[in-house]
């Protein structure tokens, strides 16, 4: 019998863990649970954003039950990628040990965007398109990532 192929362990990282990772971690789990184990942390634990469980919501993907981790709490463990999904967090990633690699995928920041919104449906716009480009981006993994995407 063949042997079974280990999941890939990947960490998205931003910088509060409360919208863009962890709808990059709702989606993997949902679009490749068979071959991901998703993680996401941030550089500080800010809290679930409610927009981004709403927007996800829309899409079937529940991320309500996700908690904001500071990725200190996860440095014990061994992951095959990093990928930090906005520029603060890819200038202030730790240093990760073993074989990990680092990877940089940048995205707008929802909720800044939201507070230049004049309405609550223009704030939702900018979390729908940043939901709509974690999921395309999501939708190439691993291969984006071991140069085959």
């Amino acid at each position: 019998m063949p042997e079974k192929k280990a999941k890939l362990k990947i960490l998205f990282l931003c910088t509060g863990n409360a919208c863009r990772s962890q709808m990059a971690e709702g989606w993997a789990r949902r679009l490749k649970g068979g071959v991901i184990e998703p993680y996401s942390a941030g550089i500080v634990a800010a809290g679930l954003d409610p927009r981004a469980v709403r927007v996800m919501a829309e899409k079937g993907v529940a991320i309500s039950g996700q908690r904001s981790k500071h990725v200190d709490t996860l440095l014990d463990l061994e992951f095959d990628y990093v990928v930090t999904i906005c520029s603060h967090a890819h200038e202030h990633c730790p240093v990760f040990p073993g074989r990990t690699r680092v990877c940089h995928r940048g995205f707008d920041d929802p909720p800044s965007l939201a507070a230049l919104a004049n309405s609550e449906e223009e704030a939702l716009f900018h979390y729908r398109r940043v939901r709509d480009e974690i999921h395309a981006f999501v939708e190439e993994l691993p291969g984006v990532l071991e140069g085959k995407g």
